[in-house]
């Protein structure tokens, strides 16, 4: 069993019953955080990029829990000057790493990366039982409709906010490109320049697309 526990913005936790994977840990300076960082419980954090709604605390939670950071490299040196000797597994696009839960594959995103010589990214995670597609931050792009053909995905994490990343039209496109079963929006609300209307989301992309898409509500669980 996979239980999926949003924390707002793009920060949620998949949990397996014996190991809890974070990601994206923006909590501190969230309007919409359903969590401390300082009560966060985690084994492994994945980071998508290094803008601060994403990089988050990081660093600091790792150090907290003693928790594993999956990022590029470049992502994991802003982490190592913020907490010296963190926990580190640096990927790049296109790796695929094996962990105690599962295997975690690291997949373009079409986004601005944060940090000098980075680059964005998402991720395929094997876990539970299920397959899981975090797309990080980004816009639409056609090869979405590899990484569902390569991966049979069950859930899709899609920002739907618009201005920084798809909206919801792009969004709901990208549900059709990815040929996924189940997706839950993400990256929108927190503030008012991505607010949107998440139950028009629901209507669209359900109309054009096989997907069902589940509205998590910030503190909200779902088993996946």
């Amino acid at each position: 069993m996979l239980t999926f526990t949003y924390y707002s913005h793009s920060c949620f936790l998949l949990d397996d019953g014996t190991y809890k994977v974070l990601f994206d840990p923006f909590l501190t300076g969230n309007p919409k955080a359903a969590i401390a960082a300082a009560d966060v419980e985690c084994d492994y954090i994945l980071v998508s990029h290094a803008h601060g709604d994403h990089l988050g605390d990081a660093p600091e939670i790792a150090a907290r829990t003693g928790a594993a950071i999956v990022a590029i490299p470049e992502v994991l040196a802003l982490c190592e000057e913020r907490a010296p000797g963190l926990k580190q597994y640096p990927m790049n696009l296109g790796g695929s790493l094996t962990l105690p839960f599962g295997k975690v594959r690291m997949t373009l995103a079409q986004h601005s990366s944060g940090v000098a010589g980075g680059v964005a990214c998402g991720f395929v995670v094997y876990m539970g039982g299920k397959v899981v597609y975090f797309a990080g931050d980004t816009a639409l792009f056609r090869d979405m409709e590899l990484i569902g053909q390569k991966n049979p995905l069950d859930y899709a994490l899609l920002p739907i906010g618009d201005n920084y990343t798809m909206g919801l039209e792009d969004a709901a496109l990208a549900a059709q490109l990815l040929n996924v079963r189940h997706v839950i929006p993400i990256h929108y609300n927190t503030w008012p320049i991505i607010n949107q209307d998440v139950r028009h989301y629901k209507e669209i992309t359900e109309a054009m697309s096989r997907a069902e898409v589940h509205i998590v509500e910030p503190g909200g669980k779902r088993v996946l």
